[in-house]
């Protein structure tokens, strides 16, 4: 029987789920489709930018009533579509089936959940086994996983990916530079540093095999995420609007940058713009660097309870940008006693659901100390008391 993609989109739309035959197909299908894409996909303006979802589906829907429809609006999302929210499934379903449907009109890049590792401790893998009753669902997306691009430049002047900035760890090593504590002796011996943010000795350049997007466009994508290297830095990284130069990222995987990183990476590769997601804004956005970088977050009252904002990114086709701010879709209850113990299960706390976290939390500089490469919640770094939500990405 021949894949109606239009019926699939139109059954997801109506909150139904596709049966698993139709999921093996269309993921199969995508592969594809992605196969042949480059890790670097240029695209044009205008294009609405959406951040992580985390398989907030109905916030999602939300985000198609704000910004059109496919396929009257160009689309690129920077990943992180799983883990943490109640629908990661139909959340995956409908954005591979618009991919599929729309190829040119919709871009998907990998976010450092979209990993076999990640997602079995984090929800994805869960709710595949409840809602399908085994484990081929979360097969059939996790080997689509290994074949998305890792980022999107817009109009030769924007660059689009998930994290961040990449330092390579083995050449940081080679140079012999030391750490300023003996943490920094732990992180070569053990590969993953988790706890806070340490300060390098001297400023760094980019690593060789990331100083150019034309670098990136010749790394082996197809695979799981590794625990370090260019890619993993791609997809883990965040900025530090405190630091100018690199330093060992609190996630432990990735680094943190700061504002000369991005000035260097943008004029070499005379660019003007480096656009990201992967951290949680209480305002739904963050520019950063004198308008040089900016982090888009699209899924609103994150876990069902943080009260944040969302937003998506407007980009015309002059450049210009706009983000446009919207709260959780009204179908987003508080969730029962149930989904509650699901989200626990998802590796959210349940200090979460207590007092004192809400609209008038706040981020202050690094945020998102909660997935570590290693899969499990970041213990270590930030204050839990300073700034709670800093853990649940």
């Amino acid at each position: 029987m021949v894949l109606d993609l239009d019926a699939c989109i139109d059954s997801l739309f109506q909150r139904q789920l596709l049966a698993e035959s139709v999921i093996k197909e269309i993921c199969e299908k995508t592969k594809e489709l992605l196969m042949s894409e480059s890790n670097v996909v240029h695209i044009k303006a205008p294009v609405t930018v959406v951040g992580d979802i985390h398989g907030q589906f109905y916030d999602l829907l939300e985000i198609f009533k704000i910004g059109g429809y496919c396929p009257d609006t160009n689309y690129l999302f920077l990943g992180d579509y799983v883990d943490r929210g109640l629908y990661s499934v139909e959340t995956m379903s409908i954005l591979t089936c618009l991919k599929l449907r729309y190829p040119d009109r919709v871009q998907l890049v990998r976010g450092n959940h979209e990993s076999r590792a990640v997602t079995q401790t984090y929800g994805f893998y869960t709710e595949c086994m409840k809602k399908y009753g085994s484990a081929q669902v979360w097969h059939y997306f996790t080997d689509l996983f290994d074949y998305l691009t890792l980022s999107v430049v817009i109009d030769n002047m924007i660059f689009c990916v998930h994290g961040g900035k990449a330092l390579e760890l083995r050449s940081l090593f080679d140079s012999g530079i030391k750490q300023q504590t003996n943490v920094f002796k732990e992180l070569f011996a053990d590969e993953i540093l988790i706890g806070p943010c340490y300060s390098l000795e001297k400023p760094l350049g980019l690593s060789p095999s990331i100083h150019t997007i034309d670098q990136i466009k010749v790394m082996d994508r197809f695979k799981e995420i590794p625990h370090e290297g260019p890619m993993a830095d791609l997809v883990w990284s965040d900025p530090d609007p405190g630091r100018e130069e690199f330093a060992v990222s609190p996630r432990g995987a990735g680094y943190t940058f700061g504002s000369l990183v991005v000035e260097k990476f943008l004029h070499e590769n005379g660019m003007d713009h480096i656009l990201r997601a992967h951290q949680l804004c209480m305002e739904g956005f963050q520019v950063l660097f004198d308008d040089q970088l900016s982090t888009v977050w699209s899924a609103p009252n994150y876990c069902y309870r943080c009260g944040n904002l969302a937003s998506i990114l407007e980009v015309g086709v002059e450049g210009e940008r706009h983000f446009n701010v919207f709260e959780a879709a009204p179908e987003n209850e508080r969730p029962t006693a149930e989904a509650q113990r699901t989200l626990f299960s998802n590796g959210i706390p349940t200090s979460l659901y207590g007092n004192g976290v809400g609209a008038g939390a706040a981020i202050n500089g690094v945020g998102g100390n909660d997935t570590t490469a290693s899969g499990f919640l970041n213990p270590g770094g930030i204050d839990s008391a300073q700034d709670t939500i800093h853990y649940f990405l």
